[in-house]
């Protein structure tokens, strides 16, 4: 069953049609997808297929909303008694009634943000096929076996690849014949408002005293927990406020200081009002293979926010950020206490000048335009026939 978008909440549909398959869910945080594909409704009617929901007792469904930046949600739903091969073809099921119910008589693109789906969308006709490779998936722990073998397919099949970063893109670019790196941006109007004086009442900030030092993010093996640890320790005068939901590591061993707060997921609206209420920002992530290739967008959000930023040394913070002095990289804890120390009583007038120099210089609009740039390039090109001996591998992998 497929809840159609005029079974839902009216609204303007392009005839161009872009289906995206993502590991990452449409509410969990607001980040690079969502940026993107709110983006791209105005130019294709989007629908973004998360990863299944298993319930007893159902039969297999798309639950599909309406989001209000115009992109249609789509759940499978499953019976959670399936086995792999069941739940493949479940969704390959689910997959074609949604593509049949469209009638789309425009051009189709498909998105991917995980080669996991090819099992169930392979077969699908497009006229362009687009990885945007935000993450080695690969290197994340949980990371399922086939992922690698997958990825080579996906390459193979897509006309475009899109990075999240430089050093993905590196990584990448001999893989393929048409790689592009699109590194995080920024809404910057939305950050700005942390600059703000009059900033809503938070209840479970206002009664931590100051400084105030925070980071907001995805908590999970890339954070350095012991690191955070020792700074608590070192620093008792300092309170350390850690937000975003926990994932993939267990809650018990995040260390536990009175100086270290814990306070959970806050949606995207919100964030602005908590960084104003800091006095630096912090990215203590651990320097590990699930690392090595990540471009935080969270950089350019502190930033447009105003806050001075201590981070570990990830390879595409160094590099632009820590080249242009925007961002102080620490190496071990004493560094890293010592950068936010001085972070917090340099004068902030010339850094906050350098920093909106280089803000305007990028957006979200801006990245999404670039990309679309080279969907419509690649789309006044013919398609490009898979050969037999691809569909073959394919169908092994």
């Amino acid at each position: 069953m497929y809840i159609a978008p005029s079974e839902l909440e009216p609204t303007a549909r392009s005839a161009d049609t872009l289906i995206c398959f993502s590991h990452l869910r449409w509410n969990f945080v607001y980040q690079r997808p969502q940026h993107l594909l709110s983006r791209a409704a105005r130019n294709y009617s989007v629908h973004f297929i998360e990863e299944p929901v298993f319930k007893e007792n159902v039969r297999p469904h798309l639950s599909s909303r309406l989001t209000p930046e115009g992109v249609t949600v789509s759940v499978p739903i499953l019976p959670a008694n399936l086995n792999k091969p069941q739940i493949i073809s479940a969704q390959r099921i689910l997959i074609d009634d949604l593509v049949a119910s469209l009638g789309n008589n425009g051009r189709t693109v498909l998105w991917y943000y995980t080669p996991m789906a090819l099992p169930f969308s392979r077969h699908l006709k497009a006229d362009l096929c687009v990885y945007d490779n935000m993450d080695e998936l690969s290197a994340f722990r949980g990371a399922p076996s086939r992922m690698i073998a997958l990825e080579r397919v996906l390459f193979r099949r897509a006309g475009l690849v899109f990075t999240g970063g430089q050093s993905l893109y590196e990584a990448k670019r001999r893989r393929h014949r048409s790689v592009h790196a699109f590194p995080s941006s920024i809404d910057t109007a939305h950050f700005n408002r942390a600059r703000s004086r009059n900033l809503p009442p938070l209840p479970d900030q206002d009664s931590i005293p100051r400084p105030r030092i925070g980071f907001f993010g995805v908590i999970d093996e890339r954070m350095d927990v012991e690191l955070v640890e020792r700074a608590a320790d070192l620093r008792p005068d300092w309170q350390f406020v850690m937000i975003g939901p926990v994932v993939k590591i267990d809650p018990a061993i995040l260390p536990q200081r009175p100086n270290l707060h814990w306070l959970g997921s806050k949606s995207y609206q919100e964030l602005p009002a908590y960084l104003g209420g800091w006095d630096a920002g912090i990215m203590p992530f651990a320097l590990n293979e699930s690392t090595r290739f990540i471009s935080p967008t969270k950089t350019p959000e502190f930033l447009a926010a105003g806050l001075p930023v201590v981070s570990t040394a990830i390879t595409d913070v160094i590099h632009p950020y820590g080249d242009m002095a925007l961002v102080d990289i620490a190496r071990g804890t004493e560094e890293f206490i010592e950068k936010i120390g001085q972070a917090m009583s340099r004068p902030g007038g010339r850094w906050l000048a350098k920093v909106d120099e280089h803000l305007a210089t990028m957006s979200w609009d801006l990245t999404w335009n670039g990309m679309n740039a080279l969907i419509e390039k690649a789309l006044s090109r013919p398609v490009r026939v898979r050969a037999s001996s691809e569909i073959q591998e394919a169908a092994r992998v």
